[in-house]
């Protein structure tokens, strides 16, 4: 498996992957979903978009952008999204370390998870595996596909000392 940029020829694949996660509605903030020039736009406008791909297939990828501006312009945050059937293979492992690399590289100096879905135990626990800490709990901050309310728990990163 390699990690790089995207390509414009990776967009339709990342819009399935990223398209499959918004319909679950457990994890992304977002609900509409993306076709393949809504795809161009979305990813062409983040700091940086990356992409995992396993015997020439796109399996999951991530997007970088600041999480403020001005005096707060230093902070960073990324989602991640991972094919369901390539789950369980280190795949979003390899993007989250991707990306600290790459948020590093444009200089910001800390990553920050806003919304972190507490049931997303597997993110979580790779989070703070690779040393992200969680900053509390927002009750109720996350309005799930039943429409139901769930717990987000923020998490950040220290990227440069």
């Amino acid at each position: 498996m390699i990690i790089r940029s995207y390509r414009s020829g990776d967009l339709s694949r990342m819009a399935q992957i990223w398209n499959e996660i918004v319909e679950e509605g457990a994890a992304f903030p977002q609900e509409e979903l993306l076709d393949t020039d809504g795809a161009r736009r979305f990813f062409s406008e983040q700091s940086h978009t990356g992409v995992a791909e396993e015997g020439g297939d796109i399996c999951g990828l991530y997007i970088l952008h600041p999480n403020n501006v001005g005096r707060c312009g230093h902070l960073c945050n990324a989602s991640f999204a991972v094919s369901s059937s390539m789950r369980g293979r280190h795949i979003g492992e390899a993007l989250v370390k991707d990306c600290l690399l790459q948020a590093r590289a444009l200089g910001f100096r800390v990553l920050q998870f806003n919304a972190v879905v507490a049931a997303n135990l597997p993110a979580r626990r790779l989070y703070e595996k690779l040393g992200f800490v969680q900053l509390g709990i927002i009750p109720g901050g996350f309005r799930q596909k039943d429409g139901s309310y769930a717990d987000i728990c923020p998490y950040y990163k220290t990227l440069q000392e």
